[in-house]
């Protein structure tokens, strides 16, 4: 390279130092408000109504009326268990009980005409009802076979299948109601103080669900219930929040994260891009009446979209570096330009949006 060029290279670098060293970097006050945030919390969710369905009698799985995930209506049949033994004994069970009706009459009869005495009628009589208990429970034991549905629901894996022997009790499947759901997440003891004192004044507290691909489900939840004792292992105490699910998206055994706002009175915010971290602390560059720049260490109590919520480390009326943090050094002298912070948070937000 010529001495010419070296020269002239030399001249553009200074030209853009001076440049530099003269450019005016913007500056910002936090701005302190109350402020809402949503803590969010692990949680599990669980059909309002989820419930087992057990063979009633012992025998051989005849019929399957439904599918597995099919939606069924209260007093559908789902299953049917071989019969034909239950209806023999019902029809012996009625003809016992027609018997005794007769016989029953024919006494009464002979009774009134003071041919037999009253004791003998009163056993004709406990006969009879002997005899329609034996009926009701043979009608009771055919009942037994079809396996009904108690309530509105979605059908589950099918652990039985067409012509299994089943033993009483056995598990045939599941049945889960999702018109609503109750999702379960725990809360700290501390911020489960702070939502107790405001809740007894302002009614139930409304949350809502971010689903497992992150998205927010579509309807709100409320707070409907707060277990007696807290987990002395872990110190949390379960919350119970109920949520409409009129679209059947929510299934049971799903997982999530509930969202809870919580107020936070005269909050002090800051721009995330004013900060930088050194290991695992965060600072931001305090300029003083002297436009020097003085790094100060801040405790984030949370973070929102383009801010932060500082508890300490910051006064309101500090004046902190917005840009150009990596090109100052701590007391080193600058120009600087005031920007309300209003106007900071709107260019960060159409930055994005863009």
């Amino acid at each position: 390279m010529s001495l010419i060029s070296i020269l002239g290279h030399t001249g553009c670098e200074s030209k853009k130092e001076e440049k530099e060293s003269n450019a005016k970097f913007l500056v910002t006050r936090p701005m302190v408000k109350d402020t809402s945030v949503a803590r969010d919390y692990v949680c599990q969710i669980r059909s309002i109504q989820h419930i087992e369905l057990r063979a009633l009698e012992r025998g051989y799985l005849q019929k399957i009326f439904v599918d597995e995930g099919q939606f069924v209506k209260a007093g559908q049949v789902m299953f049917q268990i071989m019969p034909m033994i239950y209806q023999a004994e019902l029809q012996k069970a009625q003809a016992e009980a027609n018997f005794a009706e007769i016989e029953y009459q024919n006494t009464k009869s002979l009774a009134d005409s003071n041919v037999v005495s009253k004791n003998e009628l009163a056993l004709a009589k406990a006969t009879l009802n002997k005899a329609k208990a034996e009926l009701a429970l043979a009608e009771a034991h055919l009942g037994f076979t079809e396996i009904k549905a108690p309530f509105d629901g979605i059908m589950d894996r099918f652990n039985v299948r067409l012509g299994s022997l089943v033993d009483e009790g056995e598990l045939l499947s599941t049945l889960s109601d999702n018109s609503k759901m109750w999702v379960y997440f725990n809360v700290p003891e501390a911020e489960y103080l702070n939502y107790v004192a405001p809740t007894k004044k302002e009614g139930q507290q409304k949350v809502h669900l971010q689903m497992a691909n992150n998205e927010l489900f579509d309807q709100e939840g409320i707070v409907e219930t707060i277990e007696a004792d807290f987990n002395n292992e872990t110190g949390n105490i379960a919350f119970r929040a109920t949520f409409p699910n009129p679209k059947r998206i929510l299934r049971h055994g799903e997982t999530g994260n509930i969202l809870m706002p919580v107020l936070l009175k005269n909050a002090m915010l800051i721009p995330q891009k004013a900060t930088f971290d050194i290991l695992d602390k965060k600072f931001v560059y305090v300029v003083d009446e002297n436009n020097v720049v003085k790094s100060k260490q801040i405790t984030v109590a949370q973070e929102m979209p383009h801010l932060y919520i500082i508890t300490s480390g910051l006064n309101p009326n500090d004046k902190i570096l917005v840009e150009g943090i990596g090109k100052v050094k701590n007391n080193e002298k600058i120009e600087s330009e005031f920007v309300p912070f209003e106007k900071v948070l709107s260019d960060l937000n159409n930055l994005h949006a863009e």
